[in-house]
């Protein structure tokens, strides 16, 4: 991109901030946004809001720091049962989607939701606090999707008729915005 994804134009502001008003309007008590790198440069030019700010200084390790950095945060706040994990880089997740992951895991009663959109696993993740240390066990530039993938009986799949939400990573993602 040439400069933080964060921090690059979508609908009149950066990116994160976009995401962050939206995941606020989700059905959840709290928002929590890890920052790494650039996190001085983001935390000026982005409105997070009420959101609690965790900065990871291990977020050179990759993907599973900055996921252990924020259910660390979370792990103190023993109101919490289970939460959401989105990408900071996906601002297009469909409104019905957060309440359709609730709804299909209490259904389901198995500690993690995930969305597949038209047989495509994605993002966001429900998962519920029993497996945050699981989560928080991971290393590298991987997320929890190997983890899943292992424990199938874990999972129960939502089901969306149309296609995943897009990332943010090239130039052209934006263009338009």
């Amino acid at each position: 991109m040439g400069r933080p994804k964060q921090l690059v134009p979508w609908e009149g502001r950066p990116l994160l901030e976009h995401v962050v008003a939206r995941v606020r309007a989700w059905p959840v008590v709290e928002v929590v946004v890890v920052l790494g790198a650039f996190e001085e440069q983001i935390l000026e030019q982005v409105d997070l809001g009420e959101a609690l700010v965790v900065i990871n200084p291990e977020w050179r390790e990759g993907i599973a720091s900055s996921l252990r950095a924020g259910l660390d945060a979370l792990v103190r706040e023993a109101r919490i049962a289970r939460t959401f994990i989105a990408l900071g880089d996906q601002p297009g997740i469909p409104v019905e989607v957060p309440p359709a992951l609730l709804s299909g895991q209490e259904e389901s009663r198995r500690p993690v939701a995930v969305p597949v959109y038209r047989f495509q696993r994605a993002n966001p993740v429900l998962v519920e606090r029993s497996l945050w240390p699981r989560l928080m066990s991971l290393s590298g530039d991987h997320g929890a999707g190997g983890l899943l993938r292992a424990h199938p009986g874990w999972v129960t799949e939502v089901r969306f008729g149309f296609l995943a939400p897009g990332d943010v990573n090239l130039p052209e993602d934006v263009e338009g915005r």
